[in-house]
């Protein structure tokens, strides 16, 4: 076994993307346009022989190139590789294969947090999840601080921890050693959102004379939640305890299917704890 993670591209374009984030993520890095056709293995027969020296790949590419490499690879998703896509405009960085069992979701996030992309992640245990918590500490925020101030707001709203999707914070904050095992610990990822893109859209109900004196920004905490989410609703406005700020937005659901209930059926409606017939796997 080669590096936990590889990297793939097919254009030369996308070579910087690639060894910036072999460099930042401790991975091997192949170049498509290092390998012409002309040699005796094609690029895509190449990363078929590879396919399993590397316990994770970053393929930057399109979906659609990227299924059609990866066509009769897989075979259990016990033991296949994470597969993620990265765009090569950084926008998107979508889990594509082995979500949970493959690390795929962690490692969108962590490419995603990276380059400023969007982590794509359809997986509905977490898909499911409708909150968003918003973060904004000072530097040297203990672990036990970070918890106390989670554990805090989700009571104000009569929530649970299992109804959090994801904590998201500014990219200034992302080391904090104190968010970074909360997190961990608690299996929720860190979504960072930067700077300049708080600084377009501040969102918030109580600015703060510090935080921009200190940052440049208005606030954290309400911005990078709301930014995380789609259709995301304010439901805990900017809450300071044991000197923790959180926010927790709740995404709502999709316009078309609350003006439309019945376009979808519940998952309930079948058997095998919600899972259509036919698509156990």
């Amino acid at each position: 076994m080669k590096t936990s993670v590889g990297i793939w591209t097919v254009r030369l374009q996308a070579v910087g993307i690639a060894r910036y984030l072999a460099s930042k993520l401790d991975a091997e890095c192949y170049a498509s346009s290092e390998h012409p056709q002309s040699a005796p293995l094609t690029n895509r027969d190449l990363f078929a022989k590879l396919f399993r020296e590397h316990q994770q790949w970053v393929l930057v590419m399109t979906t659609g190139i990227a299924v059609r490499y990866l066509q009769g690879l897989p075979s259990n998703k016990q033991s296949d590789p994470g597969i993620v896509v990265l765009d090569e405009g950084c926008r998107f960085a979508v889990s594509l294969l082995g979500g949970h069992e493959g690390g795929a979701n962690q490692l969108a996030y962590q490419v995603a947090n990276l380059v400023g992309a969007v982590p794509v992640i359809t997986t509905a245990t977490e898909t499911l999840k409708p909150l968003v918590i918003g973060i904004g500490c000072r530097q040297g925020v203990s672990h036990e601080q970070i918890n106390s101030a989670v554990e805090y707001g989700l009571a104000r709203v009569q929530r649970s921890l299992l109804d959090v999707r994801e904590i998201a914070t500014i990219d200034l904050k992302q080391g904090e050693a104190g968010l970074k095992n909360w997190c961990l610990q608690n299996n929720i990822p860190l979504r960072v959102i930067s700077r300049e893109l708080v600084q377009q859209r501040p969102w918030v109900t109580q600015a703060s004379a510090w935080v921009r004196e200190s940052i440049g920004v208005d606030g954290v905490c309400e911005p990078c939640a709301l930014l995380s989410t789609f259709r995301g609703q304010l439901l805990l406005p900017k809450t300071v305890h044991g000197g923790v700020a959180v926010a927790i937005v709740e995404e709502s659901a999709s316009a078309m299917l609350r003006r439309d209930e019945s376009a979808s059926v519940p998952l309930s409606h079948y058997p095998n704890e919600g899972v259509i017939p036919g698509h156990e796997n």
